[in-house]
Protein backbone atom coordinates (compact mmCIF):
# COMPACT_ATOMS: atom_id res chain seq x y z
CA UNK A 1 0.00 0.00 0.00
CA UNK A 2 1.49 3.13 -1.04
CA UNK A 3 1.69 6.35 1.54
CA UNK A 4 0.37 9.32 1.31
CA UNK A 5 3.67 10.84 0.43
CA UNK A 6 3.84 8.26 -2.72
CA UNK A 7 0.59 9.05 -3.71
CA UNK A 8 1.22 12.89 -3.51
CA UNK A 9 5.11 12.02 -5.81
CA UNK A 10 2.98 10.04 -8.58
CA UNK A 11 0.37 12.90 -8.55
CA UNK A 12 2.58 15.22 -9.41
CA UNK A 13 4.93 13.15 -11.84
CA UNK A 14 1.77 12.30 -13.27
CA UNK A 15 0.60 15.99 -13.74
CA UNK A 16 4.07 16.85 -15.14
CA UNK A 17 4.28 14.18 -17.72
CA UNK A 18 0.67 15.72 -19.12
CA UNK A 19 1.99 18.80 -19.01
CA UNK A 20 5.64 17.58 -21.04
CA UNK A 21 3.87 15.34 -22.94
CA UNK A 22 1.32 17.86 -24.08
CA UNK A 23 2.95 18.90 -27.59
CA UNK A 24 2.99 22.63 -25.76
CA UNK A 25 5.85 24.26 -25.28
CA UNK A 26 5.65 24.57 -21.32
CA UNK A 27 5.94 27.86 -20.51
CA UNK A 28 3.20 28.54 -18.37
CA UNK A 29 0.91 31.38 -19.29
CA UNK A 30 -1.00 32.54 -16.83
CA UNK A 31 -3.10 34.65 -19.16
CA UNK A 32 -4.12 32.39 -21.52
CA UNK A 33 -7.59 31.85 -20.17
CA UNK A 34 -10.08 34.33 -18.65
CA UNK A 35 -13.25 33.78 -16.39
CA UNK A 36 -16.41 35.17 -18.19
CA UNK A 37 -18.82 33.72 -15.84
CA UNK A 38 -18.91 33.57 -11.94
CA UNK A 39 -21.69 31.68 -10.00
CA UNK A 40 -20.28 31.06 -6.02
CA UNK A 41 -21.95 29.87 -3.05
CA UNK A 42 -20.26 31.63 -0.29
CA UNK A 43 -20.63 30.90 3.78
CA UNK A 44 -19.21 33.26 6.00
CA UNK A 45 -18.23 32.56 9.56
CA UNK A 46 -17.53 36.13 10.66
CA UNK A 47 -16.78 33.97 14.48
CA UNK A 48 -13.75 32.29 12.87
CA UNK A 49 -12.87 34.42 10.22
CA UNK A 50 -13.64 31.89 7.29
CA UNK A 51 -15.14 32.14 3.92
CA UNK A 52 -16.26 28.45 1.85
CA UNK A 53 -16.46 28.73 -1.60
CA UNK A 54 -18.29 26.29 -3.78
CA UNK A 55 -19.47 26.94 -7.69
CA UNK A 56 -18.84 27.23 -10.56
CA UNK A 57 -17.07 29.35 -13.41
CA UNK A 58 -16.42 29.45 -17.42
CA UNK A 59 -13.11 29.60 -18.91
CA UNK A 60 -12.17 31.17 -22.39
CA UNK A 61 -8.98 30.47 -24.22
CA UNK A 62 -8.23 33.68 -25.35
CA UNK A 63 -4.82 32.94 -27.25
CA UNK A 64 -4.57 31.57 -30.80
CA UNK A 65 -3.30 28.11 -29.88
CA UNK A 66 -5.02 25.25 -27.97
CA UNK A 67 -4.57 25.35 -24.58
CA UNK A 68 -4.76 22.07 -21.80
CA UNK A 69 -3.37 23.73 -18.84
CA UNK A 70 -5.18 26.22 -17.18
CA UNK A 71 -3.94 28.62 -13.86
CA UNK A 72 -6.69 30.01 -11.42
CA UNK A 73 -5.19 31.72 -8.08
CA UNK A 74 -6.98 32.87 -4.92
CA UNK A 75 -5.47 34.38 -2.01
CA UNK A 76 -2.64 32.25 -0.22
CA UNK A 77 -5.11 32.46 2.97
CA UNK A 78 -7.25 30.07 1.08
CA UNK A 79 -6.91 26.38 0.10
CA UNK A 80 -8.01 24.68 -2.91
CA UNK A 81 -10.17 21.50 -2.30
CA UNK A 82 -11.65 20.44 -5.74
CA UNK A 83 -11.49 21.10 -9.09
CA UNK A 84 -13.82 19.24 -11.33
CA UNK A 85 -15.12 19.10 -15.06
CA UNK A 86 -18.52 17.61 -16.20
CA UNK A 87 -18.74 16.09 -12.48
CA UNK A 88 -14.83 14.37 -12.60
CA UNK A 89 -11.93 15.56 -10.57
CA UNK A 90 -9.16 16.80 -12.59
CA UNK A 91 -5.41 16.89 -12.28
CA UNK A 92 -3.81 20.05 -10.60
CA UNK A 93 -1.18 21.02 -8.89
CA UNK A 94 -0.97 23.59 -6.15
CA UNK A 95 1.47 25.80 -5.12
CA UNK A 96 2.29 29.11 -3.85
CA UNK A 97 2.87 32.14 -6.16
CA UNK A 98 4.18 35.60 -5.28
CA UNK A 99 2.26 38.59 -5.61
CA UNK A 100 0.83 41.34 -4.28
CA UNK A 101 -2.33 41.27 -6.06
CA UNK A 102 -3.91 40.06 -2.67
CA UNK A 103 -2.73 41.64 0.54
CA UNK A 104 -1.03 38.89 1.81
CA UNK A 105 1.90 39.20 -0.64
CA UNK A 106 0.76 35.64 -2.01
CA UNK A 107 -1.52 33.53 -3.85
CA UNK A 108 -2.18 30.01 -3.88
CA UNK A 109 -2.26 28.56 -7.33
CA UNK A 110 -3.90 25.56 -8.91
CA UNK A 111 -2.62 24.77 -12.17
CA UNK A 112 -5.19 22.62 -14.41
CA UNK A 113 -4.90 19.79 -16.39
CA UNK A 114 -8.09 19.74 -18.25
CA UNK A 115 -9.28 16.42 -19.99
CA UNK A 116 -8.96 17.87 -23.51
CA UNK A 117 -7.14 20.93 -25.08
CA UNK A 118 -9.22 23.97 -25.75
CA UNK A 119 -9.76 25.14 -28.85
CA UNK A 120 -9.30 29.29 -29.35
CA UNK A 121 -12.16 31.08 -28.29
CA UNK A 122 -13.71 28.03 -26.94
CA UNK A 123 -15.17 27.68 -22.84
CA UNK A 124 -14.93 24.94 -20.17
CA UNK A 125 -17.23 25.35 -16.66
CA UNK A 126 -15.11 24.10 -14.08
CA UNK A 127 -16.49 23.05 -10.68
CA UNK A 128 -14.46 24.52 -7.81
CA UNK A 129 -14.31 24.84 -3.91
CA UNK A 130 -12.13 26.35 -1.75
CA UNK A 131 -11.77 27.54 1.96
CA UNK A 132 -9.91 29.57 4.62
CA UNK A 133 -9.27 32.82 6.48
CA UNK A 134 -9.34 36.05 5.37
CA UNK A 135 -7.75 37.83 8.40
CA UNK A 136 -6.44 41.54 8.61
CA UNK A 137 -3.28 41.06 6.92
CA UNK A 138 -0.95 43.60 5.61
CA UNK A 139 2.56 41.91 4.26
CA UNK A 140 2.05 43.17 1.00
CA UNK A 141 2.97 47.13 2.30
CA UNK A 142 5.02 46.31 5.51
CA UNK A 143 7.97 44.39 3.42
CA UNK A 144 8.31 46.97 1.05
CA UNK A 145 8.78 49.85 4.27
CA UNK A 146 5.49 50.92 4.90
CA UNK A 147 4.88 51.58 8.91
CA UNK A 148 2.78 48.86 10.35
CA UNK A 149 -0.09 51.13 11.62
CA UNK A 150 -0.41 52.92 7.51
CA UNK A 151 -0.33 49.78 5.81
CA UNK A 152 -3.27 47.85 8.33
CA UNK A 153 -4.98 51.23 7.97
CA UNK A 154 -4.92 50.71 3.73
CA UNK A 155 -5.13 47.14 3.91
CA UNK A 156 -8.04 46.53 6.46
CA UNK A 157 -9.88 43.90 4.61
CA UNK A 158 -11.00 40.88 7.09
CA UNK A 159 -14.05 38.83 7.61
CA UNK A 160 -14.26 39.34 11.80
CA UNK A 161 -17.21 39.36 14.19
CA UNK A 162 -17.24 43.31 14.20
CA UNK A 163 -17.91 43.42 10.48
CA UNK A 164 -16.79 42.01 7.44
CA UNK A 165 -15.62 44.18 4.54
CA UNK A 166 -13.49 42.49 1.72
CA UNK A 167 -12.72 43.90 -1.70
CA UNK A 168 -11.99 41.96 -4.41
CA UNK A 169 -8.95 41.85 -7.07
CA UNK A 170 -6.04 44.37 -6.37
CA UNK A 171 -6.95 43.41 -2.47
CA UNK A 172 -8.09 39.89 -1.41
CA UNK A 173 -8.38 37.62 -4.18
CA UNK A 174 -11.55 35.80 -2.88
CA UNK A 175 -12.59 34.75 -6.12
CA UNK A 176 -10.47 32.77 -8.57
CA UNK A 177 -8.36 35.13 -11.21
CA UNK A 178 -5.41 34.20 -13.42
CA UNK A 179 -2.67 36.74 -13.58
CA UNK A 180 1.05 37.40 -14.05
CA UNK A 181 3.31 38.00 -10.58
CA UNK A 182 2.56 41.65 -9.52
CA UNK A 183 4.89 43.67 -7.59
CA UNK A 184 4.45 46.61 -5.91
CA UNK A 185 8.03 47.80 -5.61
CA UNK A 186 8.67 47.31 -8.97
CA UNK A 187 7.24 50.72 -10.82
CA UNK A 188 4.05 50.24 -12.94
CA UNK A 189 4.03 46.44 -12.27
CA UNK A 190 1.18 46.29 -9.99
CA UNK A 191 -1.06 48.56 -11.61
CA UNK A 192 -0.06 47.02 -15.15
CA UNK A 193 -0.47 43.43 -14.48
CA UNK A 194 -4.07 44.35 -12.53
CA UNK A 195 -5.62 46.57 -15.50
CA UNK A 196 -4.61 43.27 -18.29
CA UNK A 197 -6.83 41.22 -15.69
CA UNK A 198 -9.70 44.41 -15.50
CA UNK A 199 -9.54 44.49 -19.59
CA UNK A 200 -9.97 40.78 -19.93
CA UNK A 201 -12.78 40.85 -17.26
CA UNK A 202 -14.89 43.86 -18.71
CA UNK A 203 -17.42 42.01 -19.92
CA UNK A 204 -17.62 38.90 -17.34
CA UNK A 205 -20.02 38.08 -14.98
CA UNK A 206 -19.93 37.35 -11.22
CA UNK A 207 -23.31 36.38 -9.06
CA UNK A 208 -22.75 35.22 -5.59
CA UNK A 209 -25.10 34.02 -3.54
CA UNK A 210 -24.50 34.19 0.49
CA UNK A 211 -26.32 32.28 3.04
CA UNK A 212 -27.05 33.36 5.99
CA UNK A 213 -27.12 30.14 8.78
CA UNK A 214 -29.98 32.26 10.92
CA UNK A 215 -33.62 32.44 10.85
CA UNK A 216 -34.94 34.85 8.85
CA UNK A 217 -36.74 36.28 11.22
CA UNK A 218 -33.70 37.01 13.74
CA UNK A 219 -33.14 40.58 13.99
CA UNK A 220 -29.73 40.18 14.74
CA UNK A 221 -29.22 38.96 10.92
CA UNK A 222 -26.19 40.96 9.52
CA UNK A 223 -26.94 43.32 6.72
CA UNK A 224 -25.54 42.12 3.49
CA UNK A 225 -23.70 45.54 1.43
CA UNK A 226 -22.21 44.83 -2.17
CA UNK A 227 -21.48 47.53 -5.01
CA UNK A 228 -23.72 45.20 -7.81
CA UNK A 229 -27.29 44.42 -8.12
CA UNK A 230 -28.76 42.79 -5.13
CA UNK A 231 -31.61 40.39 -4.48
CA UNK A 232 -32.73 39.02 -0.84
CA UNK A 233 -35.38 36.31 -0.49
CA UNK A 234 -35.82 33.81 1.69
CA UNK A 235 -34.81 29.71 1.36
CA UNK A 236 -37.49 27.31 2.64
CA UNK A 237 -36.76 24.03 4.36
CA UNK A 238 -39.00 22.33 5.98
CA UNK A 239 -40.20 24.59 8.57
CA UNK A 240 -37.27 26.43 9.07
CA UNK A 241 -36.67 29.52 6.71
CA UNK A 242 -32.98 30.56 5.19
CA UNK A 243 -32.37 33.82 4.52
CA UNK A 244 -29.92 34.62 1.78
CA UNK A 245 -28.98 37.48 -0.44
CA UNK A 246 -27.32 37.48 -4.04
CA UNK A 247 -25.28 40.02 -5.56
CA UNK A 248 -24.34 40.56 -9.18
CA UNK A 249 -21.70 42.34 -10.51
CA UNK A 250 -21.40 43.28 -13.97
CA UNK A 251 -18.32 45.19 -15.69
CA UNK A 252 -15.29 43.57 -13.46
CA UNK A 253 -12.87 45.54 -15.51
CA UNK A 254 -14.78 48.76 -13.80
CA UNK A 255 -15.40 48.04 -10.75
CA UNK A 256 -14.09 46.17 -8.01
CA UNK A 257 -16.28 43.45 -6.54
CA UNK A 258 -17.17 44.63 -3.01
CA UNK A 259 -18.72 43.30 -0.21
CA UNK A 260 -19.62 44.19 3.58
CA UNK A 261 -21.79 42.07 6.27
CA UNK A 262 -22.81 43.51 9.44
CA UNK A 263 -25.52 44.33 11.87
CA UNK A 264 -25.44 47.92 10.03
CA UNK A 265 -27.98 50.54 10.89
CA UNK A 266 -29.05 52.21 7.83
CA UNK A 267 -29.72 56.29 6.90
CA UNK A 268 -31.44 56.65 3.80
CA UNK A 269 -32.23 59.53 1.55
CA UNK A 270 -32.95 60.25 -1.84
CA UNK A 271 -29.44 60.32 -3.14
CA UNK A 272 -27.74 58.01 -0.90
CA UNK A 273 -27.71 55.12 1.58
CA UNK A 274 -25.18 55.36 4.53
CA UNK A 275 -24.88 52.01 6.18
CA UNK A 276 -23.19 52.84 9.81
CA UNK A 277 -21.61 50.66 12.77
CA UNK A 278 -24.03 50.62 15.76
CA UNK A 279 -21.90 53.61 17.38
CA UNK A 280 -22.09 55.68 14.43
CA UNK A 281 -25.49 56.62 13.67
CA UNK A 282 -25.07 59.88 14.37
CA UNK A 283 -22.41 60.51 11.78
CA UNK A 284 -24.26 58.99 9.24
CA UNK A 285 -27.17 61.22 9.59
CA UNK A 286 -24.34 64.45 9.15
CA UNK A 287 -22.82 62.42 6.67
CA UNK A 288 -26.60 61.89 4.40
CA UNK A 289 -27.24 65.31 5.48
CA UNK A 290 -24.06 66.61 3.35
CA UNK A 291 -25.05 64.58 0.59
CA UNK A 292 -27.87 66.02 0.17
CA UNK A 293 -26.74 69.13 -0.17
CA UNK A 294 -24.09 68.25 -2.23
CA UNK A 295 -27.01 66.26 -4.81
CA UNK A 296 -28.25 69.47 -6.72
CA UNK A 297 -24.45 70.58 -7.90
CA UNK A 298 -23.78 67.40 -9.14
CA UNK A 299 -27.17 66.82 -10.92
CA UNK A 300 -26.55 70.32 -12.37
CA UNK A 301 -23.53 69.42 -13.60
CA UNK A 302 -23.67 65.76 -14.61
CA UNK A 303 -27.40 64.94 -14.58
CA UNK A 304 -30.22 62.52 -12.64
CA UNK A 305 -28.66 59.73 -10.47
CA UNK A 306 -28.34 56.42 -12.71
CA UNK A 307 -27.97 54.43 -9.06
CA UNK A 308 -27.99 55.38 -5.29
CA UNK A 309 -24.83 56.01 -4.10
CA UNK A 310 -24.16 53.85 -0.62
CA UNK A 311 -21.44 54.32 1.88
CA UNK A 312 -20.66 51.73 4.15
CA UNK A 313 -18.97 52.56 7.63
CA UNK A 314 -15.47 51.50 8.84
CA UNK A 315 -14.93 50.47 12.22
CA UNK A 316 -11.11 52.08 11.94
CA UNK A 317 -11.63 55.20 12.08
CA UNK A 318 -7.90 55.79 10.40
CA UNK A 319 -8.68 53.47 7.50
CA UNK A 320 -8.32 55.19 4.22
CA UNK A 321 -11.52 55.49 2.04
CA UNK A 322 -12.08 53.58 -0.89
CA UNK A 323 -14.82 53.58 -3.47
CA UNK A 324 -16.00 51.53 -6.32
CA UNK A 325 -18.40 52.87 -8.59
CA UNK A 326 -21.05 54.60 -6.23
CA UNK A 327 -19.87 52.82 -3.45
CA UNK A 328 -17.60 53.76 -0.84
CA UNK A 329 -16.10 52.14 2.38
CA UNK A 330 -15.47 55.35 4.62
CA UNK A 331 -14.67 55.38 9.05
CA UNK A 332 -17.65 57.60 9.28
CA UNK A 333 -16.79 58.37 13.19
CA UNK A 334 -14.53 61.90 13.38
CA UNK A 335 -16.03 62.53 9.67
CA UNK A 336 -15.88 66.35 9.80
CA UNK A 337 -18.58 68.15 7.30
CA UNK A 338 -16.20 69.30 4.92
CA UNK A 339 -14.88 65.87 4.74
CA UNK A 340 -18.50 64.30 3.98
CA UNK A 341 -18.97 66.77 1.66
CA UNK A 342 -15.85 66.42 -0.56
CA UNK A 343 -16.35 62.52 -0.13
CA UNK A 344 -20.15 62.91 -1.05
CA UNK A 345 -19.31 65.10 -3.89
CA UNK A 346 -17.37 62.66 -5.18
CA UNK A 347 -19.34 59.42 -4.60
CA UNK A 348 -22.87 61.16 -6.50
CA UNK A 349 -20.77 62.03 -9.29
CA UNK A 350 -19.95 58.46 -9.92
CA UNK A 351 -23.97 57.62 -9.21
CA UNK A 352 -24.92 60.33 -12.51
CA UNK A 353 -21.67 59.70 -14.69
CA UNK A 354 -19.91 57.05 -15.95
CA UNK A 355 -17.16 56.71 -18.47
CA UNK A 356 -14.60 53.70 -19.10
CA UNK A 357 -11.30 55.76 -19.31
CA UNK A 358 -10.33 56.98 -15.77
CA UNK A 359 -8.83 60.19 -16.89
CA UNK A 360 -12.57 60.80 -17.55
CA UNK A 361 -14.80 59.06 -14.73
CA UNK A 362 -11.81 59.80 -11.88
CA UNK A 363 -10.33 63.08 -13.69
CA UNK A 364 -14.48 64.50 -13.25
CA UNK A 365 -15.06 62.95 -9.92
CA UNK A 366 -12.43 65.15 -8.34
CA UNK A 367 -13.05 67.82 -10.63
CA UNK A 368 -16.94 67.92 -8.98
CA UNK A 369 -15.16 67.82 -5.58
CA UNK A 370 -13.46 71.02 -6.30
CA UNK A 371 -16.55 72.67 -7.41
CA UNK A 372 -18.26 71.70 -4.35
CA UNK A 373 -15.68 73.94 -1.88
CA UNK A 374 -16.06 76.63 -4.88
CA UNK A 375 -19.96 76.30 -4.28
CA UNK A 376 -19.38 76.31 -0.42
CA UNK A 377 -16.61 78.84 0.11
CA UNK A 378 -15.27 80.56 -3.25
CA UNK A 379 -13.00 80.33 -5.97
CA UNK A 380 -9.99 80.20 -3.53
CA UNK A 381 -10.92 77.67 -1.82
CA UNK A 382 -11.27 74.86 -4.61
CA UNK A 383 -7.69 76.33 -5.75
CA UNK A 384 -6.29 75.84 -2.46
CA UNK A 385 -8.12 72.03 -2.46
CA UNK A 386 -5.92 71.39 -5.54
CA UNK A 387 -2.73 72.52 -4.19
CA UNK A 388 -2.10 68.99 -2.80
CA UNK A 389 -2.99 67.49 -6.06
CA UNK A 390 -0.43 69.76 -7.89
CA UNK A 391 2.20 69.01 -5.81
CA UNK A 392 1.53 65.23 -6.65
CA UNK A 393 2.32 66.54 -10.26
CA UNK A 394 5.14 68.49 -9.05
CA UNK A 395 6.93 65.42 -7.72
CA UNK A 396 6.06 63.56 -10.92
CA UNK A 397 7.73 66.03 -13.09
CA UNK A 398 10.97 66.07 -11.04
CA UNK A 399 11.25 62.30 -11.29
CA UNK A 400 11.10 62.66 -14.85
CA UNK A 401 13.31 65.52 -15.36
CA UNK A 402 16.32 62.96 -16.32
CA UNK A 403 17.29 63.50 -19.73
CA UNK A 404 14.30 61.78 -22.04
CA UNK A 405 15.20 59.00 -24.99
CA UNK A 406 16.06 59.21 -28.05
CA UNK A 407 12.01 57.87 -28.77
CA UNK A 408 10.34 61.06 -27.22
CA UNK A 409 7.34 61.02 -28.81
CA UNK A 410 7.34 57.69 -27.91
CA UNK A 411 7.96 58.28 -24.24
CA UNK A 412 4.78 61.26 -24.05
CA UNK A 413 2.42 58.81 -25.65
CA UNK A 414 3.15 56.24 -23.07
CA UNK A 415 2.64 58.38 -20.34
CA UNK A 416 -0.90 59.94 -21.75
CA UNK A 417 -3.32 61.26 -19.44
CA UNK A 418 -5.75 59.40 -22.00
CA UNK A 419 -4.49 56.30 -21.73
CA UNK A 420 -1.90 56.03 -18.22
CA UNK A 421 -2.79 53.49 -15.53
CA UNK A 422 -0.68 56.09 -13.12
CA UNK A 423 -3.77 57.05 -10.57
CA UNK A 424 -1.89 60.00 -9.41
CA UNK A 425 -2.23 61.39 -13.33
CA UNK A 426 -5.73 60.30 -14.07
CA UNK A 427 -7.11 61.41 -10.62
CA UNK A 428 -4.85 64.50 -9.68
CA UNK A 429 -3.66 65.46 -13.36
CA UNK A 430 -7.14 65.14 -14.83
CA UNK A 431 -8.64 67.09 -12.42
CA UNK A 432 -6.71 70.05 -13.03
CA UNK A 433 -7.44 69.78 -16.69
CA UNK A 434 -11.18 69.46 -16.22
CA UNK A 435 -10.32 72.81 -13.81
CA UNK A 436 -8.60 74.64 -16.81
CA UNK A 437 -11.44 73.48 -19.40
CA UNK A 438 -13.85 75.09 -17.49
CA UNK A 439 -11.74 77.95 -17.00
CA UNK A 440 -11.03 78.43 -20.85
CA UNK A 441 -14.77 77.82 -22.30
CA UNK A 442 -16.77 78.26 -19.20
CA UNK A 443 -18.92 75.98 -16.94
CA UNK A 444 -22.52 76.73 -19.72
CA UNK A 445 -20.16 75.32 -22.41
CA UNK A 446 -18.34 72.93 -20.49
CA UNK A 447 -21.80 71.16 -19.21
CA UNK A 448 -23.30 70.90 -22.32
CA UNK A 449 -20.24 68.79 -23.51
CA UNK A 450 -20.14 66.12 -20.35
CA UNK A 451 -24.04 66.01 -21.14
CA UNK A 452 -23.51 65.15 -24.46
CA UNK A 453 -21.39 62.24 -23.36
CA UNK A 454 -22.17 58.76 -24.35
CA UNK A 455 -19.64 56.23 -22.55
CA UNK A 456 -21.14 53.70 -25.21
CA UNK A 457 -19.62 55.96 -28.09
CA UNK A 458 -16.83 56.42 -26.71
CA UNK A 459 -14.38 54.65 -29.22
CA UNK A 460 -11.64 56.88 -29.71
CA UNK A 461 -9.81 59.32 -27.43
CA UNK A 462 -10.57 62.16 -29.09
CA UNK A 463 -14.20 61.36 -28.48
CA UNK A 464 -14.46 63.55 -25.59
CA UNK A 465 -12.30 66.67 -26.71
CA UNK A 466 -14.36 66.58 -30.23
CA UNK A 467 -17.88 66.79 -27.75
CA UNK A 468 -15.83 69.45 -26.13
CA UNK A 469 -14.59 71.44 -28.80
CA UNK A 470 -17.92 71.47 -30.67
CA UNK A 471 -18.72 73.92 -27.59
CA UNK A 472 -16.53 76.08 -28.89
CA UNK A 473 -15.48 78.44 -31.56
CA UNK A 474 -11.53 78.21 -30.06
CA UNK A 475 -8.67 76.14 -31.06
CA UNK A 476 -8.15 73.56 -28.41
CA UNK A 477 -6.09 70.84 -29.66
CA UNK A 478 -2.92 72.29 -28.94
CA UNK A 479 -4.35 71.87 -25.56
CA UNK A 480 -5.41 68.25 -26.19
CA UNK A 481 -1.89 67.30 -27.32
CA UNK A 482 -0.18 68.44 -24.18
CA UNK A 483 -2.36 67.64 -21.62
CA UNK A 484 -4.56 64.66 -22.50
CA UNK A 485 -3.10 62.83 -26.12
CA UNK A 486 0.68 63.20 -24.71
CA UNK A 487 2.48 63.62 -21.41
CA UNK A 488 4.48 66.86 -21.86
CA UNK A 489 5.07 67.29 -18.52
CA UNK A 490 4.29 71.08 -16.98
CA UNK A 491 4.44 74.05 -18.09
CA UNK A 492 6.79 77.57 -16.59
CA UNK A 493 5.76 80.99 -16.81
CA UNK A 494 7.83 83.65 -16.27
CA UNK A 495 7.29 87.60 -17.22
CA UNK A 496 10.30 88.28 -19.74
CA UNK A 497 8.95 92.28 -20.30
CA UNK A 498 6.88 94.53 -18.76
CA UNK A 499 6.42 98.50 -19.18
CA UNK A 500 3.74 100.52 -18.67
CA UNK A 501 2.49 104.20 -20.01
CA UNK A 502 0.04 106.93 -19.33
CA UNK A 503 -2.47 107.52 -21.83
CA UNK A 504 -4.22 110.92 -22.63
CA UNK A 505 -7.28 109.66 -20.82
CA UNK A 506 -5.26 109.36 -17.52
CA UNK A 507 -5.31 105.54 -17.56
CA UNK A 508 -2.22 103.28 -17.65
CA UNK A 509 -1.38 100.30 -20.15
CA UNK A 510 0.62 97.67 -19.16
CA UNK A 511 2.15 95.71 -21.94
CA UNK A 512 3.12 91.77 -20.29
CA UNK A 513 5.31 89.59 -22.37
CA UNK A 514 5.25 85.85 -21.03
CA UNK A 515 7.85 83.21 -21.56
CA UNK A 516 6.61 79.53 -21.34
CA UNK A 517 9.95 77.37 -20.63
CA UNK A 518 8.00 74.75 -20.22
CA UNK A 519 7.29 71.60 -22.56
CA UNK A 520 3.23 72.18 -22.47
CA UNK A 521 1.04 75.22 -23.34
CA UNK A 522 -1.90 76.79 -21.52
CA UNK A 523 -4.04 79.52 -20.34
CA UNK A 524 -2.63 81.39 -17.31
CA UNK A 525 -4.23 83.82 -15.61
CA UNK A 526 -2.44 87.17 -14.81
CA UNK A 527 -3.26 89.50 -11.94
CA UNK A 528 -2.15 93.35 -12.52
CA UNK A 529 -2.33 94.76 -8.58
CA UNK A 530 -2.42 98.61 -8.63
CA UNK A 531 -3.11 101.30 -5.59
CA UNK A 532 -6.67 100.33 -4.77
CA UNK A 533 -7.19 97.25 -6.54
CA UNK A 534 -6.48 94.83 -9.82
CA UNK A 535 -7.35 93.84 -12.84
CA UNK A 536 -7.37 90.09 -14.34
CA UNK A 537 -7.07 88.88 -17.79
CA UNK A 538 -6.23 85.52 -19.53
CA UNK A 539 -2.85 84.83 -21.93
CA UNK A 540 -2.97 81.67 -23.75
CA UNK A 541 1.11 80.57 -23.98
CA UNK A 542 1.99 77.87 -25.83
CA UNK A 543 5.01 75.37 -24.87
CA UNK A 544 8.57 76.96 -25.22
CA UNK A 545 6.96 80.19 -26.99
CA UNK A 546 6.19 83.46 -25.70
CA UNK A 547 2.97 85.78 -25.63
CA UNK A 548 1.81 89.12 -25.11
CA UNK A 549 -1.18 90.86 -23.56
CA UNK A 550 -1.96 94.58 -22.99
CA UNK A 551 -3.91 95.66 -19.71
CA UNK A 552 -5.39 98.40 -19.00
CA UNK A 553 -5.47 99.96 -15.28
CA UNK A 554 -7.07 103.05 -13.29
CA UNK A 555 -3.74 103.51 -11.83
CA UNK A 556 0.09 102.81 -12.28
CA UNK A 557 0.42 98.82 -11.95
CA UNK A 558 2.29 97.91 -9.29
CA UNK A 559 3.20 93.90 -9.65
CA UNK A 560 2.26 91.21 -11.89
CA UNK A 561 0.92 87.86 -10.63
CA UNK A 562 1.48 85.00 -13.10
CA UNK A 563 -1.41 82.37 -12.33
CA UNK A 564 -3.43 81.87 -9.43
CA UNK A 565 -2.33 78.49 -8.33
CA UNK A 566 -5.40 76.79 -11.31
CA UNK A 567 -2.89 76.12 -13.81
CA UNK A 568 -0.41 73.36 -12.44
CA UNK A 569 3.25 74.70 -13.25
CA UNK A 570 6.30 73.09 -12.56
CA UNK A 571 8.33 76.32 -11.05
CA UNK A 572 6.32 79.12 -9.61
CA UNK A 573 8.85 80.95 -7.74
CA UNK A 574 9.12 83.37 -10.85
CA UNK A 575 5.37 84.07 -10.94
CA UNK A 576 5.47 87.58 -9.48
CA UNK A 577 7.41 90.60 -11.44
CA UNK A 578 8.09 94.46 -9.84
CA UNK A 579 6.64 96.77 -12.69
CA UNK A 580 9.06 99.83 -13.04
CA UNK A 581 7.33 103.52 -13.56
CA UNK A 582 5.54 104.31 -16.13
CA UNK A 583 7.43 105.76 -19.10
CA UNK A 584 6.56 109.63 -19.76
Amino acid sequence: MKSPASNLILKFLSVLCVLCGSGLSFALDREAFSITNYNLNLQIDPAQHRLGVRGKITLRNDTALPQKVAVLQISSSLDWRAIKVAGKPVQYLTQPFASDIDHTGALSEAIVTLPQAIAPHATVELEIGYEGVIALDATRLTRIGTPDAAAKSSDWDQISPNGSTIRGVGYVAWYPIATDVANLSEGDSFFEVLNRWKARESESLLKVNLQDPRRADDSAAPTLVCNGKLARGVVKEGTSGLPWAQCSFADLGHSVPSLALANYGAVDRPSITVFNLPTHAAAAEAYADAAEKAAPLINDWFGSFLYKAQTVDLDDSDAAAFETGSLLFTPLANTSSNRAGLSAAHQLTHAAFYSPRPWIDEGLAHFAQALYLEQQNGRQAAIDYMAKHRSVLNTIEQSEAEPRSSDEAKEETSRALVSTTNEALYRSKAMCVWWMLHDMIGPAALKKAIAAYRPDQDKEPSYMPHLIAAQTQRDLEWFFDDWVYRDRGLPDFKVESAFSRKTLNQTFILTVTLDNLGRAGAEVPITVKFAGGEAKKRLEVHAKDKATIRVETPAAPDEIVVNDGSVPERDAENNTFKVPPPES
